[in-house]
């Protein structure tokens, strides 16, 4: 890995650490760099998953507080989570890596496309009223389910799930949307931390690129986490956005 390799991807990692730090959508820089930087693509989600992981923690502890005041029922979402997050990580090791490559621009544009309607989905869930009692059990099994497929789609590719997660939450009743990013954030760091195991172990990490992009994420996380409130959530998500149309069209045209 050259110099300049290791800070492009440096840099990548940071962007992606503060860009998750107020807004999440990391993956959508770390993924696409990684693949412009001459990884295949299994390799770069794989390697991506792997190198953010940490950084996520930092979004977990921060709403701490928030997570021991939810509902405990709310926690028996992880088993889906783990369940999903595992299968959806054996699938891409098993996708052949021509098809995966023919999928990576359309992935992209979902994550994007679920990131722009991110904000807007959340005023509605503000204002959601509490569902009632007797519809919980219900909605409790629906969204097992539901989650159990957010899981799987977020242990092949990852980006955009946090979306999907505040509607489930949504529909389960939950209006303190502090309370659901906290859980969203457990369910997060369980989805691809057990997704990052099983890429660990299967061997399907670069580790030259991991150990330049952990120390990235960390410190766009925590260190630009500042510049990142300065710029505002507006701007952070608007470049978030442009970043993935970009990199859309971009591996469009190179299929072509």
């Amino acid at each position: 890995m050259t110099f300049l390799h290791g800070l492009l991807i440096f840099g990548a990692a940071m962007l992606a650490g503060m860009i998750n730090s107020v807004a999440g959508g990391g993956t959508l820089v770390t993924f696409p760099a990684l693949i412009w930087l001459g990884q295949a693509p299994i390799t770069a989600n794989a390697t991506s998953t792997v190198a953010l992981w940490p950084g996520s923690l930092g979004g977990m502890w921060g709403y701490r507080r928030e997570l021991r005041q939810s509902e405990p029922r709310f926690l028996v979402l992880i088993i889906p989570s783990l369940i999903g997050g595992i299968t959806g990580a054996v699938l891409l090791r098993h996708t052949p890596p021509a098809a995966f490559a023919r999928l990576v621009p359309f992935l992209i544009l979902f994550a994007t496309i679920l990131f722009t309607v991110n904000e807007p989905v959340q005023r509605l869930l503000r204002r959601q009223k509490a569902a009632a009692s007797h519809q919980t059990g219900r909605w409790l099994i629906g969204a097992s389910l539901f989650q159990f497929l957010v899981a799987v789609y977020g242990g092949y590719f990852g980006a955009g799930i946090g979306i999907l997660m505040l509607a489930a939450l949504g529909l389960l009743g939950m209006t303190d949307i502090h309370q659901m990013n906290g859980l969203k954030n457990l369910f997060a760091l369980s989805i691809n931390g057990v997704a990052a195991v099983y890429f660990i172990v299967a061997g399907m990490v670069h580790w030259p690129e991991v150990s330049v992009m952990v120390v990235g994420a960390v410190a766009g996380g925590y260190g630009s986490a500042g510049i990142a409130r300065r710029l505002g959530p507006r701007f952070v998500r608007r470049t978030v956005i442009i970043i993935g149309l970009a990199m859309t069209i971009s591996l469009l045209i190179h299929r072509t």
